[in-house]
């Protein structure tokens, strides 16, 4: 079994919980797999206005 580190973790619950305003409970009650997919999105998001932005 392999476990995530604890630093990205907290990384992630707080991406996602910036972004998103959803409380720790919600976050942590995603599967890792969801939770990082959230991440990614958030990202692309951010990425697109940036470029927009400079644009």
């Amino acid at each position: 079994m392999t476990t995530y580190a604890t630093d990205r973790l907290f990384e992630e619950i707080a991406y996602v919980a910036y972004h998103f305003h959803w409380s720790l409970d919600e976050i942590l009650d995603l599967e890792h797999g969801v939770r990082r997919r959230f991440v990614e999105e958030i990202a692309s998001i951010n990425r697109r206005l940036s470029d927009e932005a400079e644009g």
